[in-house]
């Protein structure tokens, strides 16, 4: 081998570089340990103990010394899956932007489009582009974008905006411009909310042009709070109040009107002697009042006063918007109140007519005005901070610039005057609605009061420093993982990991001897390699990631086979040791073959990290560098030793006593049994197309149709048929739990609001889910239920939310993946081997595979003691399982090529059959490791990745099988006759 120096030189210094990298995650890990003992279960106490260490020195490597800050930031990081935390997926609305572009657009083709291309929105397909075909399709040349009440309007308009003499394409490419700094924007408020949060090492990415914002938080665990964070607009604004005695006779006449259209009777409650009671005693129906027949003050809990209109339970709030919206209702303002806006307050506690605690929203009512705008808004607040008011109450204290404090001194001396009150509204829900007893209010300052607890003044003055968005955000996916849970992965993982290694270490030395445990050391070597690339350029290790590194194992001794079974073939052949070396290492030798099939792997490997999302671009990532390194060490570094020996003792014979003789003089004629093949892989093919698409279906997870998931664990075991019936009860529609593991712990999933964003919904989802469940905990509350904490040990480990848009989205990428994949190596083997029947054989191989291993998930999905879904995991099996059936594809379709080119004699068929019997060693071995490797992680590697695992043990056996039976007779029967008598007179010539 030439340069050996050299390539000792690089490999030495990049162990080095990668032991340098490596020792910040070793420093990283045990300064956390010790936070942790430090802290105990209290995570922010360790959280502050980080903070303060942050600055201080950890690793002194003498020349240079580095602070915990920056050793974290070169440490390994771990994806949520290992290190517990939120992940979620914001949809920064497009709909809101193009709204607000438009300064709210009257126009009906405007707004028919805005409806169009919400309704028609697919997989894969932005919102604009579709608002833009929507457009195009709805004006029908009459109405252009650049239209005067459309984007030609005064804010757009000027150097860089839009005139209204551009052309459709022309604006289109102005509003694309405008519609990313939007996004950019809030992709800026999103980042400074986070570093303001306080969570370590937080990720925040925008996700192409999509308009979604990917944000993770390792270590994060309350999950209403990060939601309420992350989805809050933060609009702030300052609106005059009605009050109840000006609003009172419109709530008379609307409970009057409801009266004549509400046929069902309302629960009698008694109703506290005040202003609106003396209203509805003046009436001529108080009689009816008494009787309970009141469809709106029937819902009422507690009368108000001041600007409070009454108190509602939050479940009839609802109802009540859906009374003051309609026409005939709203008709019944007096005339100037006829741009009224009614809102809710945050949520409070009042007491019942039994003294007991209930929870409640105050209805309040809003001077409104045509332009549907707010007195003043938060754009002028300069400066927010949390603190307490003059009871010692949680509050937060603003400044305002110099406008706004103009503003705001004109509005408190006008409520000052008429003893009215100023409502400060948060996206939409009023957090206080003060009154002004002292005069006007100048200077600009002024503080929010109301039901706070010190966390919501924290992150109400964090939003308002960070600035509001520029549209709402919506969470469409999310992932919640328990840091125990996390642990738990790992702790499987680096088991699975462990034993792998080991097995195919073993294997390796019973089989090939000495030269066994040089391809165990290139094996060792390419691990550190591959830890060292991972830390070097801060990839995220996921728990798929880990799975990928222990498929690795089984790769990176792929080449070392097809390289010693290369080279016991040249030695059998009568040439020396060092000849046979050289003749296995040459292109004609392994190369050719190694290259081949790497580059299939590398070809799905790519697909997947383009078309997966999270966890599986952790795994995809892995298994890309896994390869290179791989690469690298099988054909150099273990290269390296054996060239050291032939220099020494020249005693390798790559293989053992009990070996040597293993598939040699191996003749079975493979093509004559081409017809069972067929028949049997017809009926298993047809078999499965028959269960798929007419019997059993597949069970779509929730990736692919939308929905919410829970990993819940509980007390004692539980029946999931019971848990079921009592959650589909609870939220009126049908809910599933399975067992995941043990009998106690149930993976709950529900499509209940899934197409409804916000975080409101999500939280009415947990509260759901809490009180359906309460029963089976002791002493259990929602905070412990629902968020996650160190220790945790019941209540929800682990959740996910998958939106209806972002569902599509994700089926559309499967779909292509897979088909990506087949269609790149399809052009890459007809390219390699000049021949498309290669190509045919090798992708009729791969279909047969593929179908397969969809037609076992859906005979067995019913009854196997593990979930067998159809998510991206999933879809990252079957891709794996697409570049690993080319491995012995291509080693056969090689020596075919080898053989064709040169002198072997006999018919076509004697050819194709003499080319799978001497590779049967490389095939059947690259294979077993493989099955081990997979084996060790099926039983090993948690119960979270078993599915995912399983479809790749079936898919390798499979694959092995279709290799030898399908895609070589494919071949063979693609060719013309022409062709492989002109291929047979060559060899008798020859």
């Amino acid at each position: 081998m030439q340069n050996k120096g050299l390539i000792k030189f690089f490999a030495i210094l990049f162990a080095l570089v990668s032991i340098y990298q490596l020792s910040f995650t070793f420093v990283a890990n045990n300064v956390k340990s010790e936070a942790k003992a430090f802290a105990g279960d209290n995570s922010e106490k360790e959280l502050k103990y980080l903070d303060s260490i942050g600055k201080e020195s950890v690793l002194n490597l003498g020349l240079t010394n580095f602070t915990y800050n920056e050793v974290k930031n070169k440490q390994i990081n771990k994806g949520l899956d290992l290190e517990g935390g939120i992940n979620v997926i914001l949809q920064i609305s497009i709909k809101d932007v193009l709204k607000g572009l438009s300064n709210n657009s009257k126009n009906p083709v405007f707004n028919k489009s805005l409806a169009d291309a919400t309704a028609n929105l697919e997989g894969n397909k932005t919102y604009l582009n579709k608002f833009f075909e929507a457009f195009e399709a709805n004006a029908n040349g009459t109405t252009k974008l650049a239209s005067p009440d459309i984007f030609a309007n005064r804010s757009l308009q000027g150097e860089g905006g839009i005139d209204f003499q551009m052309t459709d394409a022309q604006a289109q490419k102005v509003i694309k411009r405008k519609v990313d700094e939007s996004v950019e924007s809030a992709y800026k408020v999103l980042r400074e909310r986070i570093d303001k949060f306080g969570v370590t090492q937080p990720n925040i990415q925008k996700l192409g042009e999509s308009g979604r914002i990917l944000v993770e938080l390792p270590g994060a665990k309350d999950v209403d709070r990060i939601k309420k964070l992350l989805g809050g607009k933060a609009q702030l604004e300052f609106w005059e109040t009605y009050k109840v005695e000006e609003i009172g006779n419109f709530l008379v006449a609307t409970n009057e009107a409801l009266k004549k259209t509400e046929i069902k009777k309302t629960e009698t409650k008694t109703v506290e002697k005040d202003s609106l009671n003396a209203l509805l005693t003046d009436t001529k129906d108080s009689v009816d009042t008494k009787k309970g027949n009141n469809p709106l003050f029937d819902k009422m809990l507690s009368q108000g006063g001041g600007s409070v209109l009454g108190y509602f339970a939050p479940k009839d709030t609802a109802v009540i918007n859906g009374y003051l919206k309609r026409p005939d209702i709203k008709i019944l303002l007096a005339a100037d109140q006829h741009y009224a806006k009614f809102v809710w307050s945050k949520p409070t506690t009042i007491k019942d007519e039994k003294k007991k605690d209930i929870e409640a929203v105050e209805l309040y009512a809003l001077k409104g005005n045509r332009d549907n705008a707010a007195a003043m808004n938060g754009g002028v607040v300069t400066d927010a901070k949390d603190t307490f008011d003059q009871l010692g109450k949680p509050a937060v204290s603003m400044q305002m610039n110099s406008q706004g404090a103009k503003i705001w001194e004109e509005l408190t001396g006008r409520a000052y005057a008429q003893k009215s009150y100023i409502a400060i509204v948060l996206d939409n829900i009023v957090y206080s609605a003060p009154g002004v007893t002292s005069g006007p209010i100048a200077g600009g300052r002024s503080e929010i009061t109301g039901a706070f607890d010190v966390s919501e003044t924290k992150d109400l003055a964090n939003v308002l420093n960070a600035g509001k968005l520029p549209a709402s955000a919506d969470i469409i996916q999310s992932t919640v993982v328990g840091p125990s849970l996390g642990q738990a992965a790992i702790d499987a993982g680096t088991i699975s990991a462990v034993l792998g290694f080991l097995l195919v270490c073993l294997w390796m030395v019973f089989y090939y001897g000495k030269a066994g445990w040089y391809a165990n050391l290139a094996l060792l070597l390419n691990l550190l390699f591959l830890f060292g690339i991972m830390a070097s350029f801060g990839f995220v290790l996921t728990l798929p990631g880990i799975a990928g590194i222990v498929l690795t194992l089984g790769t990176a001794v792929d080449a070392n086979i097809i390289i010693f079974e290369r080279a016991k073939e040249e030695l059998r052949e009568g040439k020396s040791l060092s000849e046979a070396v050289i003749a296995s290492y040459g292109w004609h030798g392994a190369m050719r073959s190694i290259i081949d099939a790497n580059v299939t792997h590398i070809l799905t490997g790519a697909i997947l990290f383009i078309f997966g999302t999270g966890p599986i671009k952790g795994f995809a990532l892995t298994l890309l560098i896994g390869i290179a390194t791989s690469l690298f060490t099988s054909i150099f570094i273990a290269r390296i030793f054996i060239d050291k020996n032939i220099a020494g003792k020249g005693d390798l014979t790559f293989s053992t006593n009990i070996t040597k003789n293993w598939f040699t003089n191996f003749h079975f004629d493979f093509i004559k049994i081409k017809k069972f093949t067929y028949i049997f892989s017809s009926i298993i093919v047809i078999g499965s197309l028959i269960s798929i698409f007419f019997v059993n279906g597949l069970d779509e997870g929730v990736d692919f149709v939308g929905g919410r998931t829970f990993q819940v664990k509980f007390e004692k075991p539980v029946d999931a048929t019971v848990v079921s019936d009592e959650l589909s009860a609870a939220f009126g529609t049908p809910v599933e739990a399975k067992i995941l593991g043990d009998d106690d712990q149930l993976k709950i999933t529900t499509k209940y609001k899934i197409k409804e964003e916000g975080v409101a919904v999500d939280e009415e989802v947990n509260q759901k889910l809490y009180k359906a469940l309460a029963k089976y905990f002791n002493n259990v509350t929602y905070e412990k239920f629902t968020n996650t904490f160190d220790g945790k040990t019941v209540g929800v480990l682990q959740s996910s939310k998958v939106g209806a848009s972002i569902s599509e989205d994700i089926k559309t990428n499967s779909y292509w993946a897979v088909l990506g994949a087949m269609g790149a190596i399809f052009l890459y083997l007809m390219i390699s081997f000049r021949k498309w029947q290669y190509s045919l054989g090798a992708i009729a191989a791969v279909a047969h595979d593929v179908i397969f291993v969809l037609g076992i998930y859906s005979l067995c999905y019913k009854f196997m003691p593990f979930h067998m879904e159809m998510d991206q995991h999933f879809i990252a099996a079957i891709l794996t399982v697409i570049g690993y059936s080319m491995n012995d594809t291509v080693i056969v379709f090689d020596r075919i090529r080898e053989f064709i080119i040169g002198n072997r004699k006999g018919s076509f068929e004697d050819i194709v059959n003499a080319s799978i019997n001497t590779t049967l060693s490389r095939t059947l071995n690259t294979s077993l490791m493989m099955i081990i490797v997979l084996l060790t992680m099926f039983i090993f590697g948690g119960e979270s990745i078993r599915g995912f695992i399983f479809a790749m043990l079936i898919g390798i056996v499979v694959g092995t099988y279709s290799s030898l039976f399908i895609a070589t007779p494919v071949l063979v029967d693609s060719i013309s006759s022409a062709e492989k008598s002109n291929i047979e007179e060559k060899h008798k010539q020859a």
